[in-house]
């Protein structure tokens, strides 16, 4: 890349960012967003579905079947 386009690339980021100022700080008090929504979270908590434990006896049957995956299961997670 050549200095033309080096100063064209900075032109175009300097129109497309806002400057930032010093000390900055958010337009609103995020943390009371942060706990509501963990709270929210915390009670919409659904039981494990029934897949899922498909899944996780289909595992254990294939690790049964093939113990030498085991330690590529473990790897992975």
């Amino acid at each position: 890349m050549n200095a033309h386009h080096e100063n064209q690339i900075k032109q175009l980021l300097k129109q497309a960012l806002p400057p930032v100022e010093l000390n900055a700080e958010p337009e609103r008090d995020l943390w009371p967003a942060v706990l509501r929504r963990l709270d929210e979270d915390a009670t919409q908590r659904k039981a494990v579905s029934w897949i899922d434990w498909a899944l996780l006896g289909g595992l254990a049957v294939f690790a049964v079947s093939f113990p030498a995956t085991i330690p590529v299961f473990l790897y992975y997670l």
